[in-house]
């Protein structure tokens, strides 16, 4: 997730990932149905029936991880190799690129699982679709780990928090597969998913696009404590977010629907 591009792209994806998360708990909590199983459209007749009961989530995140490779091959200048064929040597290349492509490798994965049970199988199995989900995660977080070895000041601090809230998403995903209704955990899931994928995004403009037009000093300490503040900040952010997902599904529920 190097550059710009590489912070922004993931970032939107978790970040949406998180809303469709506040709209099934928002929905679960005001229509009082179970959050896994939301009521599908009566089966109508017609040319395009079957499409209105496709689930679109799982290929939703197939198309969303075909999107993150093809933009991580288009930033490598040269061929994608493992290691070097110099006789009596390993040296391994591109190695922050090769944890990315095994990042979205777990997430096109978890889509193709989500789109077998959701569709094809003739009854949903959600415990596979949450135990592929629990270990992308789990799979997510020593590569993100391993991703602040090279790094230091505001980018060091930053990542560190992101491990943090990653660290959290993990338990909760992985609490979730022994209480895969309890709607606290899929609040607190789709409050994270939110966070970490608009922090991501925040990062990416912090390290190269910053919004002030001045850029973040790692020998400045006013600007490296200043990176916990902003953190909490966006933490808060969230939370009004979710609040308001909250309120509008509540009026759309109740009075449109």
């Amino acid at each position: 997730m190097g550059g710009f591009e590489g912070h922004l792209y993931p970032g939107l994806s978790l970040f949406l990932y998180g809303l469709y998360h506040a709209r099934l708990v928002s929905r679960a909590l005001i229509c009082s149905h179970p959050v896994q199983y939301p009521p599908r459209r009566p089966w109508s007749k017609g040319r395009w029936a079957r499409l209105k009961q496709i689930q679109y989530v799982g290929l939703v995140k197939i198309l969303s991880a075909c999107i993150l490779v093809a933009q991580e091959l288009h930033s490598i200048h040269g061929q994608l190799v493992l290691m070097s064929k110099i006789f009596h040597q390993r040296n391994f290349f591109y190695r922050k690129q090769w944890q990315h492509l095994t990042l979205y490798l777990t997430f096109f994965l978890s889509g193709c699982v989500d789109v077998v049970s959701q569709n094809l199988l003739p009854r949903r199995c959600a415990a596979v679709e949450q135990g592929a989900q629990a270990l992308g995660l789990f799979l997510f977080l020593p590569l993100l780990v391993s991703h602040m070895q090279d790094t230091e000041g505001v980018e060091l601090l930053a990542h560190i928090l992101l491990t943090q809230a990653m660290f959290l998403l993990t338990v909760v995903v992985i609490a979730e597969l022994w209480a895969p209704d309890m709607l606290q955990l899929w609040a607190m899931k789709a409050f994270l998913y939110t966070l970490i994928g608009s922090w991501l995004m925040q990062i990416g403009f912090m390290l190269f696009r910053p919004i002030s037009g001045y850029k973040w000093m790692d020998d400045d300490q006013h600007d490296v404590m200043f990176v916990t503040t902003f953190f909490c900040w966006q933490v808060a952010f969230v939370a009004l977010l979710m609040s308001w997902v909250y309120g509008f599904s509540f009026w759309w529920y109740r009075y449109f629907r």
